[in-house]
């Protein structure tokens, strides 16, 4: 997609995941993982602007989640509630008035996407948003699961390209994921494609 995208107050801005823990120094670092927070700053300041909504979810794991190695899960403990690490990346300037959305707060449901059991698509339906703008970390994991739900939800759905970075436990999983998403009619675009 080349075409210029004018940004209104119809449409929403979803940051995932940018939390300590998934940075450099975290507990589950992507690798460059915190190279997205200059980039998502430009979307954040050309959508408050705009008047857009921004939305920035966070995983706010409770100490026994489920996901956590030491409970039979697949990851170290990371972003768990109230901790330095579930905190946002401290140089992503989240304008006043985010919509804040913790996910995976319950101990025995995993919930990859902004979506899942947060009423996020209720919420941005009733305040009339159409399209939804995504990006963060990580790509192959919590990115991917939003920008299905967010196609499912019947939004156009659009993901940063150049503001994620993923995980890659295989290699190529993310350009796997950007494909999948695409094929399930996300739009990509970056950030010199907004007017």
């Amino acid at each position: 997609m080349n075409h210029n995208v004018t940004i209104t107050s119809q449409d929403a801005l979803i940051i995932v995941d940018v939390q300590k823990d998934f940075c450099p120094g975290g507990a589950l670092p992507v690798s460059e993982g915190d190279k997205v927070v200059p980039v998502l700053n430009k979307y954040i300041k050309k959508f408050a602007d705009a008047g857009a909504v921004i939305v920035a979810t966070r995983d706010w794991h409770p100490p026994n989640h489920r996901s956590f190695k030491k409970h039979g899960g697949i990851w170290p403990t990371h972003c768990v509630q109230g901790t330095d690490g579930a905190k946002f990346h401290p140089d992503l300037k989240l304008p006043e008035g985010t919509m804040v959305v913790s996910k995976a707060v319950a101990p025995d449901k995993e919930a990859y996407s902004g979506f899942n059991g947060t009423g996020l698509a209720e919420k941005l339906k009733k305040i009339g948003v159409k399209r939804v703008f995504v990006g963060g970390l990580a790509t192959d994991y919590c990115v991917k699961s939003t920008v299905m739900d967010a196609v499912k939800s019947g939004f156009e759905t659009f993901l940063l390209e150049d503001a994620v970075r993923g995980v890659d436990v295989n290699p190529g999983d993310s350009e796997k994921a950007v494909q999948e998403m695409l094929a399930k009619g996300a739009k990509k675009l970056t950030v010199s494609h907004l007017k």
